[in-house]
């Protein structure tokens, strides 16, 4: 029963009053890798969207600090769900996050698609490999947070409803998931990045386990072969055997958010404001 005791406090709470809470004790206590993985997958889904990559591949940060933009945007994100966006440290997160996109043009359409993916593809995650799957007011506490978010970032016509915006995201990706060579080399950089975590013998089966992970759309819109069926099923068969073992450990007591791993700010947040993070870039609009 223990091992429930942050999901009976969730359901204690409001997913409206309290998302900010819900999001703390979901992403920071119960599910720190799983956020962390699926939120990893959903910007490389963004990277399907030629406009988004295009502007990746314009500004040169992927080919020449791929880990320092990864990291800069997974603890921008950690700092305003640890801390709240509307907290000193959020608040200062969120300017940070806006003075980076306001330096180029970038479609409100592309923007709220990409919020989207915060929202759903932990959701999608975490139901076919999480330990349990999200309560539903861990689903709308999502949902809540990222609207407040994207609120703050001047994303215009955020839907109001749940399923609404669902269903932008996923018609979105039908119209706008198509080839482009910017796709493709955006794509392989990230690929790439997620190899080099690991020692260089393991890169080709690395590659291959993310390639076998996305959806057929994904695949083709980075224009990537596709692996035998097998690679996707030995990794997802490998992710659920896991979640049986966290299952059975004990509760997370302490927050697991900015003080992930990241490889450019060592010791992190210890030191650092979130005014020290961000992306420099010399490319023009």
């Amino acid at each position: 029963m223990a091992r429930f005791a942050n999901l009976r406090r969730i359901s204690s709470l409001d997913p409206v009053a309290d998302h900010e809470e819900i999001m703390r004790i979901s992403s920071g206590l119960e599910f720190p890798w799983d956020y962390q993985k699926s939120l990893e997958m959903a910007l490389f889904r963004t990277y399907c969207v030629p406009t988004i990559s295009g502007l990746l591949e314009r500004t040169g940060e992927f080919e020449r600090r791929p880990q320092k933009r990864y990291d800069d945007t997974a603890t921008l994100m950690a700092e305003l769900v640890e801390h709240g966006y509307d907290s000193p440290r959020g608040r200062e997160a969120l300017r940070v996050v806006n003075r980076q996109h306001g330096r180029y043009d970038i479609s409100n359409d592309d923007m709220l698609y990409v919020l989207s993916t915060f929202i759903y593809d932990p959701i999608e995650w975490l139901s076919r490999y999480g330990w349990r799957p999200l309560s539903r007011n861990e689903q709308l506490a999502g949902f809540h947070f990222y609207r407040a978010v994207g609120a703050r970032m001047g994303i215009r016509d955020i839907p109001a409803d749940y399923d609404e915006f669902l269903a932008f995201k996923k018609a979105y990706e039908q119209s706008h998931f198509v080839f482009a060579p910017s796709n493709r080399r955006i794509g392989q950089y990230t690929l790439d990045l997620f190899c080099s975590w690991y020692p260089r013998m393991f890169k080709p089966v690395v590659s291959r386990a993310v390639v076998a992970m996305l959806d057929p759309l994904m695949v083709r819109a980075f224009g990537f072969i596709a692996p035998p069926a097998w690679v996707g099923a030995v990794g997802r068969t490998a992710l659920r055997l896991r979640a049986l073992v966290v299952r059975r450990m004990p509760a997370r007591r302490s927050l697991k958010l900015t003080r992930a791993r990241n490889r450019t700010y060592p010791g992190y947040p210890d030191g650092y404001r979130p005014s020290d993070l961000g992306a420099i870039s010399s490319t023009a609009r």
